[in-house]
């Protein structure tokens, strides 16, 4: 484009005045059609500037716009990189710009309403404090922080995370059970006040997980290790305290790394939070296990801060304080009701039987010698999901540490064969999250476990969860659910976990977007074993797009910053990924010992990039070389 020539500039205006004003009717007339079906079927407003704006992005979107981008840029005009929140306005200023270069008017009118330019970035920062609320830690993207076990006991820990910069606590009701979720919350709503910081609450409905059966044997020794935790908060084993006459029917433990011991029922009954359980463990070490009791259900736990070694017959010696002292009252012996969970080694070429029948994984003995390869067995959480199997189907096994795909398919099982593990094997282990990335589920929206759980998240979160939500279907399913519980405030915070939730997700904008206040978390684990790696590098931006024009607030999640949670040690390459999220508003880290000095380090590259980047937008602060 030649500048130097006023004929050759008038030309190249001319051409892009043409080509913006083509562009303008193009998202009119299709971006009407996508949302004339919802505001037929009563699910959208053509009134609504968020709807208007995501549809018009989606028709522009449809088109490919690098060589008219070129042209802009070349012109001195805006090239289009940042238009998601306001669509219409930006073509609109192009234009309005083209027209008064050439002299001729701008002749264009809008069918709907449409947010200006600087409405769409106040619709989005409306929507973002109502939804995650405001934060107070000099930043404009939130921290959310999942909450480990520990912080049903240890308020200490939860003040801490709080005081390092999390904005948002998240309870998994996959893990724990009310009571645990209960002491949770009250500890957060205390610390918050203590901290004057305000800390909202995400509570996750668990969803349909499908995760791996157990592999189990039932061994007589229970060994239970406690690991180092280098000065934080310390690590607990947790007992479920029983009367020993319910046996083996209590013998499924309730919460995730719980494990039960059976009490005579006449010690049982008169327990109380003064009392503990002396040990001398199977290597000869003293260990003690603390009562606690919960007032409300009289639930009975028993917590121990020690590696220990048990096994059937030791004997346990019930002791009550009394002052300052500790006093023998009865002993008995302790009779391990836990299956202890063993590991089978996959490597590639193995074969896995997955079985609809619930029983516990094993691996065939080859006595013969001949073969190289293993045969296991193991069943699923979800068994109707065998069903839908079909031959070639790839399933993957632990965020896809473990690759498979179907070779044989029986009345009563599927045979997987082993494609890709590291070199020296995965292990395969009970409770193991199961993909399956082309294959269409079509499960109820809810569980049983989850229509319970939406009760108590209702009357004490702040937000709620909505996991492996594929279709705008369940989405109203989950709005009319709150408002049967007279909850329809509560925003809903869809986890895009699957291929066939990012095929809907403008969908399932549309439908939220109608109805109900909506966040979107991109689950980037679950993503990435669905789609792969390079397809979930680009799906992440493309997502963030798409809701920034729909004026939807985005949690960048998984694996953030997790060597730091994890093990303490700092990773490059996860501060570059930490520094990528400063354009999401909010940023999820998974617990672990060191989670604390994750929060601070996320905090401190949050601060650091907000002032080069918001959104798409490259911030040109001056710079000191």
């Amino acid at each position: 484009m030649n500048f130097e020539n006023p004929i050759s500039t008038r030309s190249a205006f001319r051409y892009l005045h043409t080509e913006i004003k083509q562009l303008i009717q193009h998202i009119q007339v299709q971006g009407s059609a996508r949302i004339k079906p919802a505001v037929m079927a009563g699910k959208a407003s053509s009134s609504n500037k968020s709807i208007v704006n995501l549809a018009q992005y989606l028709a522009l979107r449809e088109l490919d716009l690098r060589p008219l981008q070129e042209k802009l840029s070349e012109a001195g005009l805006s090239s289009l990189g940042n238009i998601e929140p306001h669509v219409f306005a930006s073509l609109k200023s192009i234009l309005h710009m083209l027209s008064r270069a050439l002299g001729i008017s701008t002749d264009i009118n809008s069918n709907c309403r449409f947010p200006d330019f600087r409405e769409g970035i106040e619709i989005l920062e409306k929507n973002t404090s109502m939804i995650l609320g405001d934060s107070h830690h000099q930043r404009t993207t939130r921290i959310m922080v999942t909450m480990p076990a520990e912080a049903a006991n240890d308020y200490t820990l939860v003040r801490d995370l709080i005081k390092a910069g999390m904005d948002i606590a998240r309870i998994n009701c996959a893990h724990d059970n009310v009571s645990t979720w209960r002491q949770m919350i009250t500890h957060i709503r205390q610390a918050a006040t203590d901290s004057h910081t305000p800390c909202r609450i995400l509570m996750d409905l668990a969803g349909h997980k499908i995760r791996t059966g157990p592999i189990l044997d039932d061994a007589q020794s229970l060994n239970l290790r406690i690991k180092k935790n280098r000065g934080k908060s310390p690590n607990t084993i947790r007992f479920k305290i029983i009367p020993d006459e319910q046996g083996s029917s209590a013998s499924t433990r309730s919460l995730e790394n719980e494990f039960l011991f059976p009490v005579p029922h006449a010690i049982y009954a008169n327990l109380t939070g003064d009392d503990r359980f002396s040990i001398i463990d199977t290597h000869g070490k003293q260990r003690y296990i603390n009562i606690a009791i919960t007032p409300e259900d009289r639930q009975i736990t028993g917590y121990c801060d020690k590696t220990i070694h048990l096994v059937t017959g030791l004997q346990v010696t019930w002791q009550r304080r009394v002052n300052t002292m500790f006093k023998d009252q009865h002993t008995f012996k302790f009779v391990n009701l836990n299956l202890v969970t063993r590991k089978i080694r996959l490597h590639a070429g193995d074969h896995l039987y997955l079985h609809k029948q619930q029983m516990p994984g094993f691996v065939e003995n080859d006595t013969s010698g001949e073969k190289c390869s293993i045969d296991a067995h193991i069943s699923c959480s979800s068994p109707d999901v065998i069903e839908l199997l079909e031959l070639g189907a790839r399933v993957w096994i632990d965020d896809g540490k473990i690759s498979t795909y179907v070779i044989d398919k029986k009345s009563d099982y599927v045979v997987l064969r082993v494609s890709r593990t590291i070199p020296k094997g995965a292990k395969l282990k009970s409770g193991m999250g199961i993909n399956f990335p082309e294959t269409t589920l079509n499960l109820p929206t809810f569980t049983r476990k989850d229509l319970s759980d939406l009760d108590f998240i209702c009357n004490h979160a702040d937000m709620v969860g909505f996991s492996f939500i594929e279709t705008a279907d369940g989405v109203r399913e989950l709005a009319d659910e709150l408002r049967k519980r007279n909850a329809s405030t509560i925003p809903i915070v869809t986890k895009i976990e699957t291929a066939r939730a990012v095929k809907n997700l403008p969908d399932i904008l549309f439908a939220s977007l109608a109805r109900h206040p909506i966040g979107v978390m991109i689950a980037r684990g679950d993503l990435a074993v669905e789609l792969g790696n390079v397809r979930m590098a680009e799906i992440q931006e493309e997502i963030l797009w798409l809701c920034e024009a729909a004026h939807v607030p985005v949690i960048w999640a998984t694996q953030v910053l997790e060597s730091i949670a994890k093990y303490g040690v700092r990773s490059r390459p996860e501060f570059t990924d930490a520094a990528m999220s400063v354009r999401a508003e909010c940023v999820m880290l998974n617990k672990g010992p060191y989670v604390i000095d994750a929060v601070r380090s996320l905090n401190a590259v949050l601060k650091c990039m907000q002032r080069h980047q918001h959104k798409k937008s490259a911030l040109l602060r001056a710079l000191h070389w």
